[in-house]
């Protein structure tokens, strides 16, 4: 029962982040709905299927599309009240990161899988759905540019895992959990921090021939 509420919190949140990227692009209510759903369900739908849980949740229990739905729809009906907390996109992006990273990792432990894979996996979970909403709006995954954003999930999962390995209450270690990845996540945003970035070929090439 607990995995399952957190489940369904970070598909709340997630579907909710996905109908506004949905709002941001102008889609109409058909297409928020989907992107709701493919926020809220695909990083769950992809742990559940990696770790044998088959039919994945998603699809065997009805709760998630109707997390998914409701969502779509109190975002599409009620935008004007979802931007009034600001840059909508973002925090419930952060929230549903920091429960689907947690979640992932909790549920792939119950599954029996290894500290380290089921850290790894948490972070896929946590991932997954900002990337199929990105994807789908035709906009660079955030994981792949943005500020701290994976690193956020999978120091999520770590503290879940050590928290599993010291048997600590599995509630109490979720909320740390959950509450470092948001933290993480925001603070990282708000400051600009971020890891290394390649440098563009361009910038080299543009440099040598100011040397030149």
């Amino acid at each position: 029962m607990f995995l399952l509420v957190l489940d369904l919190a970070g598909t709340f949140v997630f579907a909710i982040s996905g109908a506004t990227a949905g709002i941001k692009r102008r889609l109409d209510l058909f297409g928020i709905l989907v992107l709701s759903f493919a926020a809220g369900n695909f990083g769950g739908i992809t742990r559940d299927v990696l770790i044998g849980s088959i039919p994945p949740g998603a699809i065997a229990d009805w709760r998630y599309l109707g997390v998914s739905a409701l969502a779509g729809l109190v975002t599409f009906y009620w935008s004007s009240t979802i931007r009034k907390i600001g840059s909508a996109v973002l925090v419930f992006d952060a929230a549903g990161l920091a429960l689907f990273a947690v979640s992932g990792t909790q549920k792939a432990l119950a599954y029996g899988l290894d500290p380290v894979m089921a850290a790894l996996l948490g972070m896929l979970t946590g991932i997954g759905g900002g990337m199929a909403r990105d994807i789908l709006v035709a906009e660079v995954p955030n994981v792949l540019r943005a500020e701290i954003y994976a690193l956020a999930a999978l120091t999520a999962a770590v503290i879940v895992v050590t928290g599993h390995i010291l048997g600590a209450p599995a509630a109490a270690t979720a909320i740390l959990a959950a509450l470092v990845c948001f933290s993480l996540r925001m603070f990282a945003i708000r400051r600009g921090w971020s890891l290394p970035r390649a440098r563009s070929l361009d910038d080299g090439e543009t440099h040598n021939d100011q040397k030149s």
